[in-house]
């Protein structure tokens, strides 16, 4: 009898160590074009985003975590923890350039450490597909805003290699999710890397599947857009409670840029707007909403005004998965992987922020741009101050313009185009478009 008692006292520490040692699932959801002023953890006024604040409220919420004004640029960083220059993702165009044998993505690093990775939604303006970056399953759409089928056009994805076409009944944010619990379903056991890349919410802003019908109304429609994007969170966290993988999971939610065009007008932050929006080189082009959740880890309802940008991804999930990271190419990212369970860690002191030809360097309360310029940032980001060198603020610069020194941009990669980042041909077009109608 104290044999059997002893032995199964033993097997039950075995099972313990072997659940405390198990790898971690790694989610990542990233919204497409969504500040902090469409989220209300973050003091948004019009929209109430009530899963997502879930997430915050047993995590971390990051209140200075940057990426890029546009998507490409800002996904490549995520996925290679480098900075534009180095990869050549400096605009929407030449994103679309760098190879599997020139840039190693986080699948692929995840990969070695034994996970399972499925790519599940936009894959932008990236080069080729995930499977050619390692992922091994994938439902990815052509574009962005894929929403539904319209009389003029039929959408078109693609399932692990295999082209198809949107049903007339579907709704492509539903179709990911039941891909992505189908994923889920099949890899209870072991350790899985996801990249979840919500539509929501890109424009066009469409009537959701939950809109009231004969809407028509912009403010109405986007809240709709982003109630629906909250829903679908909601739903992901139920599903991970129903296979038992919730304990398991770390998940991170995170924007690709900033609040877009119509929907940056309407939105406000305890009362106030954001200076700039997408595609911008304003604090609101590149401040975007971190929430990161790790239940039994993180120490619930932490705030964090610790600087993170989108580089760091890389390196926070290598050390959390027991992953190596490339050593032939320079990473631009710093680890915040200690920071989520209480330990002391080296926290960033700033930020780089790149798009087409246009750069800064950002500390906690100034950011120095490639023209020289020096802004204050204290009361950002409502505001951002240009402020000219004197005696209080030359250390200040000299020592943002080393930085900027260091990493010298200028000797990488430049954009090609016409240097706003954005697809090459528009200033073109919107000339030529001018020209026609005149």
């Amino acid at each position: 009898m104290k044999f059997s008692s002893f032995l199964l006292v033993l097997t039950f520490l075995t099972l313990s160590v072997s659940a405390q040692n198990k790898k971690p699932n790694i989610i990542f959801v990233l919204a497409d074009d969504l500040g902090i002023d469409g989220i209300s953890s973050y003091g948004a006024d019009l929209f109430k985003t009530p899963e997502i604040d879930k997430l915050a409220k047993n995590g971390i919420r990051y209140t200075n975590a940057y990426t890029a004004p546009l998507c490409g640029p800002s996904r490549a960083m995520i996925l290679t923890g480098r900075y534009a220059f180095r990869t050549g993702a400096v605009n929407q165009d030449q994103t679309g350039e760098f190879k599997p044998s020139d840039e190693t993505m986080m699948s692929k690093i995840l990969k070695s450490a034994g996970y399972t990775t499925s790519m599940i939604g936009k894959w932008g303006q990236l080069p080729l597909g995930p499977a050619e970056f390692g992922f091994d399953d994938y439902l990815r759409f052509t574009g962005s805003g894929v929403y539904n089928n319209t009389d003029e056009k039929k959408q078109k994805y693609v399932l692990n290699g295999k082209d198809l076409v949107l049903k007339d009944n579907e709704y492509m944010p539903d179709l990911m999710h039941d891909h992505m619990v189908d994923f889920l379903s099949n890899h209870t056991k072991d350790p899985f890397y996801l990249y979840y890349s919500l539509v929501h919410v890109h424009g066009e802003i469409k009537a959701t599947p939950d809109t009231k019908p004969g809407t028509t109304d912009f403010k109405d429609l986007y809240t709709d857009n982003i109630n629906y994007m909250d829903k679908l969170v909601g739903k992901l966290i139920h599903t991970l409670d129903s296979l038992k993988l919730r304990d398991n999971t770390l998940i991170v939610f995170f924007g690709d840029n900033g609040t877009a065009g119509q929907a940056a007008q309407i939105g406000l932050v305890n009362g106030k707007k954001l200076i700039g929006k997408k595609g911008t080189m304003q604090e609101g082009g590149s401040l975007v909403p971190l929430i990161v959740n790790w239940p039994g880890v993180i120490k619930k309802g932490a705030v964090s005004n610790s600087l993170v940008d989108a580089s760091d991804f890389v390196p926070t999930f290598a050390e959390i998965a027991g992953a190596t990271l490339p050593t032939d190419k320079k990473l631009d990212g710093t680890s915040f992987a200690k920071q989520l369970n209480g330990g002391k860690a080296n926290p960033r002191n700033w930020i780089f922020t790149e798009l087409g030809n246009d750069w800064y360097v950002r500390e906690a309360n100034w950011k120095l741009n490639r023209a020289g310029e020096l802004f204050d940032m204290r009361n950002a980001p409502f505001e951002e101050k240009l402020t000219p060198v004197s005696d209080s603020t030359k250390a200040i610069k000299e020592n943002l313009q080393k930085i900027l020194n260091e990493l010298d941009p200028a000797s990488g990669v430049l954009d090609k185009g016409d240097g706003s980042g954005r697809h090459a041909n528009k200033a073109a077009n919107k000339a030529k478009k001018k020209q026609d109608n005149n």
